[in-house]
């Protein structure tokens, strides 16, 4: 099965009939990223002063700030919202099936591997829907809920509406009789060899109502639910990643019908999922559907990204890695098991080392720790404890890694004063709006507020002042941070080597 074997074909098999095209001047044109204008970041409340601050001179606002204590990298993995490893449980072709081991054996396995933090699940419709009104969630689904809770884990998923590696439709069989589907084709390029490939009128009436009432039943039992981290979003096309390649075209009468009924799934998720982080697949617009809008909708409303693999075209790489620094972006890149590692080497260079150093190029919020279509714990385990050095590297290096790396005191009017200098030692900017509090053992104290979002920025420093009451001691404090995502607040873990405090606090002390 070739999921994603047409990147550098310029020939493409198969067509879907009656399929015309009216392409519109107000369609979303190619664009560079870097620098694009879309929209203002986040809303933050409580903005913290972010400088800049002088030392000397009658204008000074830091007079005479020393630096009076320091915290350096933390080394491994620092496990925070908005960041992480994803242990794949189930991907389009089911759950692990393991000879002569049970389901709940497999799974837990899985969701205890410690490299992992948020453990994936990727269900067709029908999975988890057999009748109007309600859902019915299968086994591996509630016992990865069960698993995730146990083990400290954090859950993430997708829909699919449309798959091509099952037999028969992903809708369920309630709504399948309902709607009208287009014939794509055959292929042996992608899905089960020889299937006759139908998609869905997306479009349809009935198809849009069981549509929203299916989103609207999943958010209303997990939009903000403590152990979802995020939701992908389940659009047009195989997987939900908005393409039927290889067949041209699409089952829309014409482009304008299916840019809309593209923006009318994705708008009914915002509007619904309103706490839990959306991610979008990268996807270009190959199959004419109006992914460039869906994608620029999702940047504009603070939803995140992901991509279906490292080795992609182009435009996905430039999304990628030229997001704003607020946004989250997500990678799936399928592993090899150790025995196959070695059988793809590029100049010394095997096959998954040559993923991991990709994944780093782009600096991401999450990777995959994914055997496409083999998925058990011990496949995972047969490359990882072999040469776990590459995985442990981008686990202790991926998302966003904060910590105060210098702390200065003053005085000013007999004011007291500090200022934080605050660093990232990871590959990504912060996925939100980073909070910090500064409070005292007795909690009489409390000051608070927000960095600008995406802040601090890898490789850079942000400052930024706590002013504190006539005569407070600043050494005894107590340090805290949080990330707001969506206007929830997460709790953060200072990536520090400095130790830290049962609650998380980082204890200000005079070290230098």
């Amino acid at each position: 099965m070739k999921r994603r074997s047409f990147i550098g074909r310029s020939a493409l098999a198969g067509l879907c009939t009656g399929v015309s095209f009216s392409f519109l001047d107000s369609k979303i044109p190619p664009h560079n990223w870097e620098g694009y204008n879309f929209g203002p970041p986040p809303t933050i409340t409580d903005r913290l002063n972010q400088g800049p601050f002088h030392n000397y001179g009658p204008d000074a606002n830091a007079p005479g700030a020393n630096v009076v204590m320091t915290t350096t990298a933390a080394s491994g993995k620092v496990p925070n919202f908005g960041m992480g490893m994803v242990t794949y449980i189930c991907d389009e072709v089911g759950p692990p099936k393991v000879k002569g081991e049970d389901l709940r054996t497999s799974i837990e396995k899985l969701a205890r591997l410690p490299l992992g933090d948020v453990l994936y699940l990727r269900v067709d419709w029908k999975d988890i829907q057999k009748e109007p009104g309600k859902l019915d969630f299968p086994e591996h689904w509630n016992i990865t809920f069960e698993m995730a809770k146990k083990y400290g884990k954090r859950v993430a998923f997708r829909v699919q509406l449309m798959s091509p590696v099952i037999e028969g439709h992903s809708v369920p069989d309630f709504l399948a009789d309902k709607i009208p589907f287009v014939k794509l084709g055959v292929t042996d390029e992608i899905g089960i060899p020889g299937k006759v490939h139908y998609a869905p009128r997306y479009d349809h009436p009935e198809f849009m109502r069981a549509f929203k009432e299916l989103d609207d039943l999943l958010s209303e039992k997990y939009n903000g639910h403590e152990l979802v981290e995020y939701v992908d979003t389940y659009m047009y096309g195989f997987w939900g990643e908005g393409h039927t390649w290889p067949f041209e075209g699409n089952p829309f009468p014409d482009y304008r019908t299916a840019e809309e009924t593209s923006i009318a799934l994705f708008e009914h998720q915002a509007k619904n999922w309103i706490k839990t982080p959306l991610t979008t697949n990268t996807q270009p617009d190959y199959s004419e559907v109006g992914n460039s809008e869906v994608l620029d909708r999702t940047v504009r409303s603070h939803n995140w990204l992901r991509t279906d693999t490292i080795f992609i075209e182009t435009s996905q790489i430039d999304a990628l890695s030229n997001r704003p620094s607020w946004i989250g972006a997500t990678i799936e890149q399928g592993l090899a098991t150790g025995d196959k590692n070695k059988e793809t080497n590029f100049e010394g260079i095997a096959k998954n080392e040559n993923i991991i150093a990709h994944v780093k190029d782009v600096s991401p919020t999450y990777f995959s720790l994914w055997n496409w279509h083999v998925i058990s714990a011990e496949n995972f385990l047969s490359y990882y404890d072999k040469y776990p050095g590459p995985l442990n590297h981008l686990a202790a290096s991926i998302g966003y890694r904060v910590r105060p790396s210098w702390i200065w005191y003053f005085e000013k009017d007999g004011y007291p004063g500090l200022i934080l200098g605050l660093v990232n030692d990871g590959l990504s900017g912060v996925p939100g709006a980073l909070r910090i509090s500064l409070t005292d053992t007795e909690k009489t104290l409390h000051i608070e507020g927000s960095l600008d979002p995406g802040y601090p920025l890898p490789g850079k420093v942000r400052q930024v002042l706590f002013q504190l009451p006539k005569n407070k001691a600043w050494e005894g404090l107590r340090l805290y941070a949080h990330i707001e995502v969506k206007q929830v607040r997460h709790p953060v873990k200072w990536a520090c080597h400095q130790s830290l405090e049962n609650d998380g606090a980082l204890l200000l002390r005079k070290n230098l």
